[in-house]
């Protein structure tokens, strides 16, 4: 009998934190990556407690075993794009930077994730540091929201202009694409600036939920995978606002606190 002909899968490895209650982090990152069609593949940068009712607390995992879990998967499997989320620490930055510079991966999305939404500190101080100076210029693209991308650039950012200023401080300070994530103004709208290129705005509804946890993550794992499918990034872009959209208008509907949108 002939042997049945092999589905191929983009890999995409999650290099993020845990979320036990799935609303974010790896957990939710799988469920992304298997709703565009993609296998993945993960390495967990930090445990937390956490539910949609808050964060308890965050403990980072050894750097040792970043970098021995992320070298063990880059053996064995072959990686279409890699989005990176929750790092910690400055330890897990450290080895998380020095696996992209010893694999230079073709797509690499990164997540600057600073603060959770519940206002609970994801990152030390020095993890922020190491963040700016070695992770942004190692990544196809970054994905800060309004608030990230103000905390990064040292610059306010509330509106449309802002958010293309604060883009261009990113670009000089090393970053290679930006996409600022504006989903929590009155009028959402997404600013993308692509290297040498002028800079582009998605609009988007506000949409009226209170399952609002993981936007972030999905949107960058969408993306991650959009690239993995050899999508551009703006179409890859669009792609994932629209299924951020379409996940708010049908979330979850778990918890009793502010509930994931997958």
């Amino acid at each position: 009998m002939a042997n049945k002909k092999t589905r191929y899968k983009p890999v995409v490895l999650s290099i993020a934190g845990y979320d036990p209650s799935s609303g974010a982090g790896i957990t939710a990152d799988i469920k992304t990556i298997g709703a565009h069609g993609c296998y993945g593949i993960s390495c967990i940068t930090a445990l937390t407690v956490q539910s949609t009712r808050g964060v308890l607390r965050v403990d980072p995992i050894e750097g040792r075993i970043i970098t021995e879990t992320l070298e063990e998967l880059a053996v064995d499997f072959d990686i279409a794009a890699v989005k990176i989320g929750m790092l910690g620490s400055a330890e897990v930055a450290r080895a998380v930077a020095a696996f992209l510079k010893r694999h230079q991966p073709s797509q690499v999305v990164l997540d600057p994730i600073l603060k959770s939404s519940f206002g609970a500190e994801l990152i030390s101080k020095d993890g922020i540091e190491l963040l700016k100076s070695r992770l942004l210029a190692q990544a196809t693209v970054i994905t800060p929201n309004i608030a990230e991308a103000a905390a990064l650039s040292g610059m306010e950012v509330n509106n449309r202009e802002e958010m293309e200023r604060a883009a261009l401080r990113l670009q000089q300070m090393g970053a290679n694409n930006v996409i600022i994530t504006g989903g929590h103004l009155n009028s959402p709208t997404d600013l993308i600036l692509l290297r040498g290129q002028t800079a582009a705005v998605m609009e988007g509804g506000k949409i009226v939920t209170s399952s609002t946890h993981g936007t972030g993550c999905a949107y960058s794992t969408s993306l991650a995978c959009g690239l993995a499918k050899g999508k551009s990034i703006f179409n890859a872009a669009t792609a994932a606002k629209r299924f951020v959209e379409a996940a708010l208008h049908g979330p979850a509907g778990v918890g009793t606190g502010v509930g994931p949108i997958l």
